[in-house]
């Protein structure tokens, strides 16, 4: 009886740092998203600057580990902009993110056949008009399975925003584990809430996958 009061102690204190761990994946996939569309764009459609500067982007950041980026988000940038630890956790991921999306929808752009942008180009759309009302609709649905990968990816990435303070998931069961030198019993506890925020989240974007494909 008293591990199970125990266990179920855990799990509602754990509990109170779940929909701050959504908070940081949503925003974090949020911003990446932004990153990741734009930067993309530069690199396929942007001139020989714009290429480049998307390419330096996308290299430097995915070679940078996500923590080193939170510390400088957080103890650098934070010390003339003021961001809390979930901000800066948050944009941080997000940045990181979007390097990697950055990718994800580069591909999606070059995967749509180059005949889509003529055909546009014909029809007198500007190549603006043509890339945000026939490429990139396009591109969003081919990137999908790989954004899909990313966005679970995300979610487990947002256990890093532990170390600016930040009370997700991991960073209570750290809390708890201390208090009552239980670990076992904390950490299993945010294990079992990551298999089911993942579990959740891969079926939804596989639903959304499944809805959205696109017959090429």
């Amino acid at each position: 009886m008293d591990f199970l009061q125990d266990l179920i102690a855990t799990l509602n204190f754990i509990l109170q740092g779940l929909w701050v761990t959504i908070g940081v994946t949503l925003l974090a996939l949020t911003v990446g998203l932004i990153f990741g569309v734009a930067m993309a764009m530069l690199r396929v459609y942007g001139n020989r600057f714009l290429r480049q500067v998307a390419t330096v982007y996308s290299v430097i950041v995915r070679a940078v580990p996500v923590i080193v980026i939170i510390f400088i988000l957080y103890f650098v940038i934070a010390r003339f902009v003021n961001l809390s630890p979930f901000l800066a956790g948050s944009l941080a991921l997000g940045f990181a993110s979007g390097a990697y999306q950055t990718e994800i929808f580069r591909g999606a752009f070059q995967a749509v056949p180059p005949g889509q942008m003529v055909a546009a180009r014909a029809i007198g759309m500007s190549r603006l008009q043509a890339i945000q009302s026939i490429i990139l609709p396009q591109a969003v649905r081919l990137a999908l399975p790989a954004w899909g990968n990313e966005a679970t990816l995300v979610l487990k990435d947002s256990t890093l925003v532990f170390v600016v303070g930040v009370p997700e998931i991991f960073r209570r069961a750290q809390q708890i584990s201390a208090r009552t030198l239980e670990p076992f019993m904390a950490f299993g506890a945010a294990l079992l809430l990551y298999l089911i925020l993942t579990m959740i989240a891969t079926q939804i974007l596989q639903w959304i996958e499944r809805r959205y494909r696109l017959q090429m």
